[in-house]
C-alpha cells in the first residue's frame, strides 16, 4: 500500500509542477482577440481559492461540524491577532513571487524556466543555514555548487537561440531571468520563514495557509489597483479570462496544498525524481507542442547537472552501523 502511495505521490507531484508551468506559459503567449487576462487578478483569485480549500479541510478535520469549524477559526485566527500578523511578511513575499512567475513565463520558455527555478534549492539552503542554524553536509554543499554550474550552462547564450526566439528579444529574456532569480530568493526566504513559524507554534498547516491566503489576497488586490488599475477600469476584473486561465488559477491555488498533502509519502529521492521528470517533460512539450524552444547541447549539459544536484541534495548517506554481537 505504501509503495502505491509513493508512486501516486510521484505522479501527482510531476503532474502539478509540469502542468502549472506549461499552462501558465501557454496562457501568457496564446494570441487571442481582445485584452489578455491580468496576471495580478489571477494571483488574487488563486489566494481566495486557497482560503476556500483550506476552510473545507479544516471543516473535514472538525468532523464536518459547523460549530466546531466556527470555534476553531475564531480561536486560532481572530483571537490570536499577533500570531496571525506573523504571516503578513511571508504572505507579501509569496504574493510578489507568484506575480513574478507570470512575468518569468511571459518572457522565458517553460524548459529554461523550470531548470533555472531550481536555484530556489540554493536560496532555501542558504536561508536555512542563516535563519534556522541548519547544518548542511558535504554532499549538500557539493550539490549547490553543481546546481549553480548547471543553471549557468542553461542560461549560457548560444547562436541557436536566435532562431526560436521569434517574439522574444534578448531584453525580454533578461527580464524573465531577473524575475526568476528574484522569485528564487523570495521563495527561499518565505519558505524558511514559514517553516520557522510552523516550528514555533502548534497551529495546523491548513490554519496557517488560511492566514497566508488572507494577507495574500489583500496584498494582491493592492497590486491589482496599483499596477493594473487603468486596465481594470477599462475592461473589468475578469478581462481576458477563459477556460485555460481558470485551469492556471486552480493549479496555482491547489498546487501547494496538493504537495503538502502528499509530501508525507514522498521522500527526498522521490521529490528528486518528480523534479527531474518535470524538467524532461517541460523540455519535450516546449519543443514539440509549444515550439518556442530548441534545446542545445549546452542546455542538456546544464539540465543534467541540475537534475544530478537535485538528487545529490536529497541524498542522505546512512552511516555504517556496528554489527550487533550476541
Amino acid at each position: 500500500m505504501s509503495a502505491n502511495l509513493k508512486y501516486l505521490s510521484l505522479g501527482i507531484l510531476v503532474f502539478q509542477t509540469t502542468s502549472l508551468v506549461l499552462t501558465m506559459r501557454y496562457s501568457r503567449t496564446l494570441k487571442e482577440e481582445g485584452p489578455r487576462y491580468l496576471s495580478s487578478t489571477a494571483v488574487v483569485i488563486a489566494e481566495l481559492l486557497k482560503i476556500l480549500a483550506c476552510v473545507l479541510l479544516v471543516y473535514k478535520d472538525s468532523k464536518c461540524n459547523l460549530r466546531t469549524l466556527n470555534r476553531v477559526l475564531r480561536d486560532e485566527i481572530l483571537n490570536k491577532p499577533m500570531e496571525t500578523l506573523k504571516l503578513a511578511i511571508p504572505s507579501g513575499i509569496y504574493t510578489l513571487q507568484n506575480n513574478l512567475l507570470y512575468v518569468a513565463l511571459s518572457n522565458l520558455d517553460a524548459a529554461t524556466y523550470q531548470v533555472t527555478y531550481q536555484l530556489k534549492i540554493l536560496t532555501t539552503a542558504l536561508f536555512s543555514v542563516s535563519m534556522l542554524s541548519k547544518k548542511l553536509g558535504v554532499y549538500q554543499w557539493l550539490s549547490l555548487v553543481i546546481l549553480m554550474t548547471g543553471v549557468a550552462f542553461v542560461q549560457w547564450p548560444s547562436d541557436s537561440q536566435a532562431t526560436p526566439a521569434k517574439e522574444h528579444s534578448a531584453g525580454s529574456q533578461f527580464v524573465g531571468l531577473i524575475a526568476v532569480l528574484i522569485a528564487c530568493f523570495s521563495s527561499g526566504f518565505a519558505g524558511v520563514y514559514f517553516e520557522k513559524i510552523l516550528k514555533e507554534t502548534k497551529q495546523s498547516v491548513w490554519i496557517r495557509n488560511i492566514q497566508l491566503g488572507f494577507f495574500g489576497s489583500i496584498f494582491g488586490l493592492m497590486g491589482v489597483y496599483i499596477y493594473d488599475g487603468e486596465q481594470l477600469s477599462k475592461n473589468g476584473f475578469f478581462q481576458g479570462y477563459n477556460k485555460l486561465t481558470w485551469v492556471v488559477v486552480v493549479l496555482q491555488a491547489l498546487g501547494g496544498l496538493v504537495i503538502a498533502a502528499v509530501i508525507k509519502y514522498a521522500d527526498n529521492i522521490l521529490k528528486g525524481f518528480a523534479t527531474s521528470l518535470s524538467i524532461i517533460l517541460s523540455t519535450l512539450i516546449s519543443y514539440f507542442w509549444l515550439q518556442d524552444f530548441v534545446p542545445t547541447s549546452v542546455f542538456f549539459l546544464g539540465a543534467i547537472l541540475v537534475i544530478a544536484a537535485t538528487f545529490l541534495y536529497g541524498y542522505d548517506p546512512k552511516p555504517a552501523g556496528n554489527p550487533i554481537k550476541a
